[in-house]
């Protein structure tokens, strides 16, 4: 996993829960901390520092990870204008996912395996086909709701089928309000 993506997690950890909670999770993991934005590192480092931080809030995994994806969306917009001027709603940011966004990303951060996306739309909904070798969903659902937010619209989700749960890839309906 690219260090740019450990960076986020830190960065929305110490904004909602204070640079106290990164230290201590830190220590409570024996991980450095140490992630450089270009730098590769283990999968298993993310799944370490979400079981501690649930340790420190009592917090379910899943749940942090949809806490730190929504937070991410602002932190993503500062640091990457560029990935959503061509996008004038959530729908068509989405939308962009495999066609725009995650090539960039490749780009920008050689051997990035970023998740691949499938849609199926109606007038107010897309289901979105996702799959992952990490199963990081409950991530992608949090970019959705910070996606919501950041546009000022109104998104209902749902995922009737999870890879948690035994699926072959998670389906996430979006219903726009």
């Amino acid at each position: 996993m690219k260090g740019v993506i450990f960076n986020i997690v830190e960065e929305v950890i110490v904004a909602k829960l204070g640079p106290a909670a990164w230290d201590e999770m830190l220590s409570m993991t024996g991980l450095s901390g140490v992630y450089t934005s270009l730098g590769s590192y283990p999968d298993a480092d993310l799944d370490t520092l979400l079981a501690a931080c649930a340790n420190l809030t009592a917090a379910d995994p899943s749940a942090l990870l949809q806490i730190i994806g929504e937070g991410s969306i602002p932190l993503l917009f500062d640091r990457y204008p560029q990935f959503f001027e061509n996008a004038l709603n959530a729908r068509a940011f989405i939308l962009s996912l495999n066609t725009i966004i995650h090539p960039e990303v490749r780009k920008l951060y050689a051997g990035a395996a970023c998740p691949h996306f499938n849609f199926v739309e109606a007038e107010n909904t897309i289901t979105m086909g996702y799959n992952s070798p990490r199963r990081l969903c409950h991530l992608a659902h949090g970019f959705i709701l910070g996606l919501a937010t950041h546009y000022d619209e109104t998104i209902a989700i749902d995922q009737p089928s999870c890879m948690h749960d035994g699926a072959r890839m998670c389906h996430i309906k979006l219903t726009w309000q």
